[in-house]
């Protein structure tokens, strides 16, 4: 089954963000905020997933669905 194009960009988006936070490992940030390790692998890998998880994540990384959503058209 082929990932929807908008999930992989969120998932790239969200990577790009915790890559900026100082978190190079996926893993480390997962333990660090409380989220399953392979659940949040597979939101960067562009799966999809509920906004209420993404909500979540917004909050860990210290950011807005506005300041997310900057730029992006």
């Amino acid at each position: 089954m082929q990932n929807d194009k908008r999930f992989i960009r969120l998932g790239l988006k969200i990577k790009e963000l915790r890559i900026k936070a100082g978190y190079t490992s996926y893993e480390n940030f997962a333990m660090d905020h409380g989220f399953a390790r392979r659940y949040y692998w597979s939101v960067e890998k562009g799966r999809s997933f509920s906004m209420n998880y993404f909500f979540k994540i917004l909050d860990a990384l210290e950011t807005t669905p506005e300041k997310f959503f900057q730029n992006w058209d």
